[in-house]
């Protein structure tokens, strides 16, 4: 595993870490976005393989159980799972990030019956004790069925190594925010660094993310923030910076929303807990819109961006609810925001990138 400047980072593709997970003794869950309990996995010996709506994969199959205004995350997916690409998983996590993605476990669990078994996890929409005592008690009700798919109880001593590991990880993730500016490597070698967390160990995420290199690489034109669920498909990063600008933080649902804090509860599900309800301002998590204009001002003031981009897949409901106040508490503050919703392909339409350079020419 290897991360050179100017040159693509390299990491095991999904089948090597299946296969290297294995080894180890361990199964594998397919995980919906976006929050989830990655040490509770790893304590009952699982380990998660997201899945983002693979962008290459047809919305023909999934379209068959949706409506037409659902997000391409959950009809790729859908599709995903039909066509047999989680084949030999031994289960598929649904978070309740959305209505959309609710939807989705009652049409799997309901009607369409895979063969994994499909597991839920109902978040709470707000960060009160109450919250946490809900989610704690959600937690645990998701442990038991984890170990019913997995065949196994953890022990106190599984609980410590799974925390000790994934705090780690969490720990790497969130250096690289911080070191930045100091990597020399692009925009897209970035987030295909903060990306592969989707689905490497802890342990390899780690070495990956101690691998990028530092160094001084120009980073010229306009910097922008990026906000939204996922950057897809990752040729969006190099056409901003052809278009004259570059990324200097972002709001990404794939990215810095899964910058938690640790906690050190003795209780796992407490500590589960805790550290889901730590992460930064989350429309999907219910997080007041005043709160999350206020972190993204202060961010953007500190890292230099002229400007927002909200980048979403289409029908995002989510997002959209936050979009008319951002745009308007933001450019009060002298922060133009532009809002692009996308399907997600593995190109870039021409008109996509005609608003977003327009943008950037605004800002120059």
């Amino acid at each position: 595993m290897s991360t050179v400047a100017g040159h693509a980072p390299s990491f095991p593709s999904r089948r090597e870490v299946i296969e290297h997970v294995r080894a180890l003794g361990r199964e594998v869950v397919a995980v919906m976005p976006i929050h989830y309990p990655r040490a509770m996995l790893r304590a009952h010996r699982l380990h998660p393989i997201e899945i983002w709506g693979p962008p290459r994969v047809p919305r023909v199959e999934g379209s068959r159980h949706f409506q037409a205004y659902t997000c391409d995350i959950v009809v790729k997916a859908t599709s995903f799972v039909r066509s047999g690409g989680i084949a030999g998983t031994k289960a598929i996590l649904v978070p309740h990030t959305c209505d959309a993605l609710q939807g989705m476990a009652s049409v799997l669990g309901d009607f369409l019956h895979p063969e994994q078994r499909v597991l839920t996890l109902y978040l709470p929409r707000g960060r009160r004790t109450s919250d946490r005592d809900f989610l704690r008690e959600e937690l645990q009700r998701l442990g038991a069925k984890l170990s019913e798919v997995s065949g196994h109880q953890p022990s106190r001593a599984d609980w410590m190594e799974a925390f000790e590991a994934e705090d780690a990880a969490d720990a790497a993730l969130a250096d690289l925010y911080r070191r930045r500016e100091r990597l020399a490597v692009s925009d897209r070698h970035f987030y295909q660094v903060i990306r592969a967390r989707e689905y490497l160990t802890a342990e390899q995420f780690c070495e990956a993310a101690t691998a990028v290199p530092e160094g001084n690489r120009p980073r010229t034109g306009v910097g922008l923030m990026i906000s939204g669920i996922v950057a897809e498909p990752l040729e969006l990063f190099d056409q901003i910076e052809a278009l004259g600008a570059h990324i200097v933080g972002d709001d990404l649902a794939c990215g810095f929303r899964r910058v938690y804090s640790t906690s050190m509860r003795n209780d796992p599900f407490e500590r589960s807990a805790s550290r889901l309800l730590k992460g930064p301002p989350d429309p999907t998590c219910g997080t007041p819109v005043r709160d999350r204009i206020e972190a993204l001002q202060t961010r953007m003031r500190a890292l230099g961006a002229r400007g927002l981009l909200v980048y979403d897949p289409k029908f995002c409901e989510p997002e959209l609810f936050d979009v008319p106040l951002l745009r308007k508490h933001l450019h009060e503050a002298g922060f133009p925001v532009l809002h692009v919703e996308f399907e997600m392909g593995e190109t870039l339409p021409h008109q996509t990138l005609s608003r977003i350079e327009a943008f950037v020419e605004t800002l120059s």
